[in-house]
This record gives structure tokens, sequence and C-alpha cells, in this order.
């Protein structure tokens, strides 16, 4: 226990299986920023988001092993279910149009999940020893939490807009008009 402890104390207090956690769900971030930047949303059906996928469900599954606050297994059990959701339900052809929105919703609600205790863990942990924040009702931290939901509203939005102005595009050209005229 004292190589454990000593273990610890020299990484963020962070436990090893808390690394297995953290590194396993970390290529989630910069994937989704990618798919976000090029394709405007997450797309399952596609390398990044085979990683996305794997890194997402990687966190989710060992927030159970790690978390130390109730809410944490809400957000796990959540992302999980939001994960499944969103990677099954564009398979499902009967929906139509409606499976793209349901799977933007439910994949950019996985991205939220993953960032709101991705920025309050590392504000409560950064700088080793010194951390940013020491208060779960810090101002710093309620604000960053609140702009990471403005953020997804805004995003969410914008996303709507660009799939409703796709789907009219693809039927402007299915019936050999332009939007034009």
């Amino acid at each position: 226990t004292q190589m454990i402890n000593t273990m610890e104390t020299l990484m963020f207090g962070i436990s090893p299986i808390g690394w297995v956690h953290t590194l396993g769900s970390l290529p989630a971030i910069p994937v989704a920023i990618y798919m976000f930047a090029r394709h405007g949303r997450i797309v399952p059906r596609s390398g990044p988001g085979v990683v996305y996928f794997v890194a997402m469900l990687t966190g989710a599954a060992t927030v159970f092993l790690v978390a130390h606050q109730p809410v944490s297994y809400g957000i796990g059990a959540a992302t999980i279910l939001l994960l499944l959701a969103g990677y099954g339900v564009g398979r499902m052809r009967r929906l139509g149009r409606a499976g793209t929105y349901l799977e933007t919703i439910f994949l950019s609600l996985t991205a939220f999940l993953l960032m709101v205790p991705t920025v309050s863990e590392t504000l409560r942990r950064v700088p080793d020893g010194h951390p940013i924040v020491t208060d779960p009702t810090a101002p710093l931290l309620l604000g960053a939490q609140a702009g990471l939901f403005v953020l997804l509203v805004i995003g969410l939005t914008a996303q709507i807009i660009h799939l409703r102005r796709q789907g009219r595009r693809a039927a402007f050209a299915g019936s050999g008009r332009t939007l034009g005229g």
C-alpha cells in the first residue's frame, strides 16, 4: 500500500485504475474535435467514429471503478446509454432522416458528458498539489461548466440547422430544381 500511496501522490492523486480511465477516454477529445470541425458532428460509421466509441466506452465503463461522487455514476450510465443509442439509431432505416438527427443529438450529448467531468477534474487537480479550484462551488468551476452547457446548446442548434439545410438540398437535388430558382 505504501507504493500505491506514493504513486497516487506522484500522479495527481490518481490511482492506477484511474489512469486507465483517464488515458482510455482521453483519445475521445481530439477525435470529437476533429469530427465536429470536419463534419459538424460525430460520425459513428467512420474510422474516427470507431476510435471515439472505444475511448468513450472505456471511460464510461471504468468510471464505476474510480468514481467518488454519486453524480459520476449517473454520468457514466447516461454516457453509455447515449453512446449505444447514438451508434445504434443510425442503423434503423425506418427512422429515415430522424435517425440522423437523433444520432447527432445523442452523440453530441456524450461529448458534453465527457467534457464536464474532464474540465472539472482538471481544474480540481492541476497543478499537482496546488489545484486551480479546491471547492466544487467555486465560481471558476461553475462558470466553466456553464460555458460547456452554452456551447452544447449553441452546438446542437447549429447541427440541427445544418442537418435541415442538408435535407432541403437533397430534396431540391432530387426534384431537379435548384435552391436559387
